[in-house]
């Protein structure tokens, strides 16, 4: 007797016979595989190889070939000299115009943070190896920080980045902060990775990161990291020592993680 022969099934396979219909199976599929590579090609740091896309996604080296030649030939990703791939200058555009538009959602929740506390408060993003501050709403006192939207910083000596690398898995954020180095913004600033290491072990017993004079002599941050949502994104309040007393960090802490539920809540809601 002869065995059956096994089917096979393509990319594009579907249970229906319908060609149309398997068209557009395949289209989305293909879709969420490039949206997948491009994802994977950002956490490593923007630039990565064929090899190792498809260690990470699992997917055949012809299919990743095909996807990402489709990716280059529209911009949204550029192959460099060494043969490696990087996120393309199309993707620059995109980023900028959604940054905006984030910022314009998350405005509200900072004012009413603002009012409730006084101070200047902050809507950042762990982009790459950094942070961006992508939203702010500024304090009414004249003496207050003030942070550019768009600035990145190094995540280490920042609130919010020890906030946003404690959302990570330890290895991962240790990983992070070995790549950028630990340079010291200060005296205070946290510069080895053991003691980072311990900090991070606080910040999620605790709830909240502080940035105790760490990036500026004489600012103290409080910090929530904004959980769910589908980046990571971290809340802040920030002031003067002279204001920001440890008796406001106590009030304020539980005020800021209210802020970064309905932040994640809302953006959820949203999407």
């Amino acid at each position: 007797m002869t065995a059956p022969t096994p089917q096979t099934t393509s990319d594009t396979d579907d249970l229906t016979t319908d060609p149309e219909a398997r068209t557009r199976t395949g289209g989305v599929q293909s879709l969420d595989r490039a949206f997948l590579l491009l994802e994977i090609m950002a956490d490593a740091g923007g630039e990565i190889s064929l090899s190792e896309l498809a260690d990470s996604s699992h997917l055949p080296l012809p299919t990743i070939h095909r996807i990402i030649r489709s990716l280059v030939g529209n911009g949204y990703v550029r192959q460099l000299p060494s043969r490696r791939y990087a996120l393309g200058p199309r993707l620059i555009g995109l980023g900028e115009s959604a940054s905006r538009m984030l910022g314009t959602w998350a405005r509200p929740h900072l004012a009413h943070l603002v009012e409730e506390l006084g101070e200047t408060a902050n809507l950042a993003m762990l982009d790459g190896d950094k942070v961006v501050y992508v939203a702010q709403v500024p304090s009414p006192h004249a003496m207050r920080m003030f942070t550019e939207v768009g600035r990145r910083v190094l995540p280490h000596s920042a609130g919010v980045g020890k906030a946003l690398l404690a959302q990570l898995p330890e290895e991962e954020a240790l990983a992070t902060i070995r790549r950028t180095g630990m340079p010291a913004a200060t005296e205070r600033t946290i510069t080895s990775p053991e003691d980072f290491a311990a900090e991070m072990g606080h910040i999620r017993e605790q709830g909240y990161a502080i940035d105790d004079g760490e990036q500026e002599v004489g600012v103290r941050c409080v910090s929530v990291g904004v959980q769910g949502g589908p980046a990571k994104m971290a809340v802040s309040v920030s002031g003067p020592e002279s204001r920001v007393s440890w008796d406001f960090v106590e009030k304020a802490a539980p005020i800021v993680q209210r802020t970064a539920r309905t932040l994640a809540s809302d953006f959820n809601h949203q999407t």
